[in-house]
């Protein structure tokens, strides 16, 4: 039989490997890294590797079903996809008719190929009520406070051929994760000039063993960290002084404020050694070109903006934007989305939730608008502001993935109307009206410009193989608009593809489809031609945009609201820092567990424990571990290390059990958002809540319990 071999990309997370597959007859029969993609150079993770497992998985959803019992009782009918999309169409029109298109929320999962299509089928609906998780907690906060300072979104030169001759990973283990096309491979790679590194983490990574200078800092603490940074870099004269006199705004007005945040300030609240900050600055400023990596972890306070700011900061006072090894713009060779934002009026965008009061997560402040998810959960279960009835989830375990699990749970549970599209059967889906399978990337037609923003690459994902009656989320949403008829987003996918393409470099689908990936060669100094995209012309370093909408216009220290700092008389109870969200190399966020070859190298959640604190509390490696919050208590195995700080506890994120029975798959047992708070005070430009940095407490399980 012929082997038929396509170029594609690996979405089983969002890094963007290039990859072959090999197709014999209508079998998928091998995927291989592309030796020529600049993203990986032929290699795969664990994850990609396992692809064949992910598609031929026999529990994979292969038709749609319909809820034939209580919500959450998991009894099934099967039904055909002609009586899935009738019912959902026939539901959504009679709750627009009644309550208004702003009734109908979307939601979604980590950015992958659908996520920008399921903004753009609500808008073509009508409504402005979308979201994400991380459009508020993860990477946006990054990208609209970046577009605010620099006019664009910087990410590392790591495909440029300069090598950097430091990197400081600051709150981000690339390793692990590897994230929006600057995936584990290409960072790996940059390690091999042997640049200076620094290290932003409280626990003692990979990349941590192998720093110049580990910072380990409390958690929540990254503001006062970075602040005294730019303190010592400005104090000591360390800046690019011809760089900051002609392409920056606010200089004076940045030094004078920044003056009283001494390394000796921060020392007490940081828990790093004025020292080590001091020799981190210094080492930072004198050493270039420099790569800023950097992570989730700084947005997971409700302080995230400004702590962006004043991390983005180091890198602009230094010189390094848009230089060979440093932080670079993109050349933008994918057009941008049509999102179809335009169809919504001026009065229904208003009605966004929390577009009120969250200005760079909701409004002009956006790179593209969403909905604040505490704002929209309060909008389901109490109908305030307005009521929401419907919520349509794609590709997203949303009690897995979203703050306050059983808020959620207690939320979703009140809709009239709940339809999820995945690959398998979760907890979420278990709570659905109507569950619709869902392709999985090899399975689909797309396109993606890597780094994400930047899109600096840009790679064809084709489809190569169908299993059952799987669709792609992007034709369930052209179905349903077709259906409806609705006046816009009917257009095929291969259509809008290809138009975006046209719009970046000139390409179309299928010339991309042919060469697998296109790099536009990489110009650098792209602002010397016409100043950085602000109101000024230059890095605003004093924000004209953040002042007008009414914040503040430097970077500012604020403790989180749960902390041993503000919050004395909880840590009594609850005395220890947690923090989680750390990657776990075999899985994408809650994704991937019920992957045999996967689950077995890491089979449990883990709950990392000084030998400090363990040891009082009869604590051995290995052993099941209570951790409690306000909020709740879940267990996790406990793997006692010093690489942590004795008043830190690190537990994983996403956990739940496939292999358990539903409707449950044991969501309850060992879920980190089951103790997280999505409660005010919120950052109050992005609405960002609480996530990490929250106090907590430990207890070994006793036999019978474990």
């Amino acid at each position: 039989m012929t082997t038929q071999i396509l170029k594609s990309v690996c979405r089983s997370c969002h890094g963007g490997c290039g990859v072959l597959l090999h197709v014999e007859g209508e079998r998928l029969t091998r995927v291989e890294g592309d030796r020529a993609s600049p993203l990986n150079r032929g290699r795969l993770c664990p994850i990609g590797s396992t692809t064949l497992d992910l598609v031929y998985h026999p529990d994979r959803l292969k038709y749609p079903m319909r809820r034939a019992g209580k919500r959450g009782e998991g009894r099934w009918q099967r039904i055909s996809w002609e009586e899935a999309l009738d019912e959902i169409a026939e539901r959504l029109q009679t709750i627009k008719r009644e309550h208004g298109a702003e009734a109908i929320a979307m939601g979604t999962g980590t950015g992958r190929h659908h996520i920008r299509w399921v903004s753009r089928f609500g808008h073509a609906l009508g409504t402005p009520n979308w979201c994400e998780p991380g459009f508020a907690q993860c990477f946006h906060p990054r990208v609209n406070t970046c577009l605010a300072t620099f006019g664009d979104f910087p990410v590392c030169d790591f495909s440029g051929g300069t090598p950097p001759a430091c990197i400081i990973y600051w709150g981000h283990n690339p390793l692990n994760s590897g994230p929006d096309g600057e995936t584990r491979f290409n960072a790996l790679d940059s390690l091999d000039s042997n640049p200076a590194i620094i290290v932003v983490d409280p626990r003692k990574t990979r990349l941590a063993k192998q720093a110049k200078v580990w910072l380990q800092l409390r958690p929540g603490s990254d503001d006062a960290l970075a602040l005294a940074m730019l303190n010592v870099i400005i104090e000591e004269r360390l800046h690019d002084a011809e760089f900051v006199a002609q392409w920056t705004h606010g200089f004076d007005a940045l030094a004078a404020h920044v003056r009283r945040y001494t390394p000796e300030w921060a020392q007490p609240i940081t828990w790093v050694p004025a020292g080590k900050i001091r020799a981190a600055a210094r080492l930072y400023a004198q050493t270039r070109p420099s790569m800023m990596e950097w992570g989730c972890a700084i947005e997971h306070t409700p302080k995230c903006i400004q702590t962006i700011r004043a991390v983005s900061m180091l890198p602009a006072i230094t010189g390094n934007i848009d230089v060979p090894g440093g932080w670079v713009f993109g050349m933008h060779g994918l057009g941008r989305f049509p999102s179809l934002i335009e169809n919504l009026s001026p009065e229904m965008n208003a009605k966004r939730l929390g577009a009120d009061r969250f200005t760079m997560l909701c409004g002009e402040g956006a790179d593209l608008p969403a909905a604040h998810i505490p704002t929209l959960l309060q909008a389901m279960r109490e109908g305030v502001p307005y009521p929401v009835k419907a919520f349509l989830v794609f590709g997203n375990n949303t009690l897995s993935t979203y703050g306050n699990s059983k808020q959620v749970h207690e939320s979703l549970l009140k809709l009239d109307l709940l339809v999820a599209a995945d690959l398998f059967m979760t907890p979420t889906t278990e709570l659905a009206d109507i569950v619709l399978p869902a392709a999985s990337w090899p399975e689909l037609n797309q396109v993606v410009g890597l780094p994400t923003v930047a899109a600096n690459v840009l790679l064809a994902q084709q489809k190569a193989v169908q299993i059952g009656e799987c669709k792609s989320d992007e034709e369930i949403f052209v179905a349903l608009a077709r259906r409806m008829n609705l006046p816009v987003g009917t257009e095929s996918v291969e259509e809008v593809l290809d138009a975006q393409i046209r719009k970046g470099c000139g390409l179309g689908y299928e010339e991309l489809k042919g060469l697998g990936f296109h790099q536009p060669a990489l110009r650098y100094r792209k602002y010397q031609e016409g100043g950085f995209k602000t109101p000024t012309g230059k890095i605003e370093l004093y924000s004209t945009k953040l002042e007008k909408w009414g914040y503040a216009p430097l970077p500012y220290y604020e403790e989180p609201p749960e902390s041993p700092l503000s919050s004395p008389a909880i840590a009594k109870d609850f005395p220890l820092v947690l923090t989680t969200g750390a990657r776990i190399p075999f899985y994408f966020n809650s994704e991937h567990r019920q992957i045999a070859k996967l689950r077995k190298s890491h089979p449990d959640p883990i709950v990392e424990i000084h030998p400090d604190t363990a040891r009082p509390l009869g604590i051995r490696n290995k052993d099941w571990v209570w951790i409690e919050t306000l909020r709740g208590k879940i267990k996790q195995k406990a793997r006692v290390t010093d690489e942590i700080d004795p008043r830190v506890v690190h537990i994983e994120h996403g956990w739940w059990f496939p292999e358990e029975p539903g409707p449950e798959h044991g969501i309850w047992k060992s879920n980190a958002n089951v103790l997280t708070s999505n409660a005010p005070p919120y950052d109050p430009a992005m609405g960002t809540y609480q996530l990490r940095a929250l106090l907590c407490r430990i207890a070994r399980v006793e036999e019978a319990a474990a």
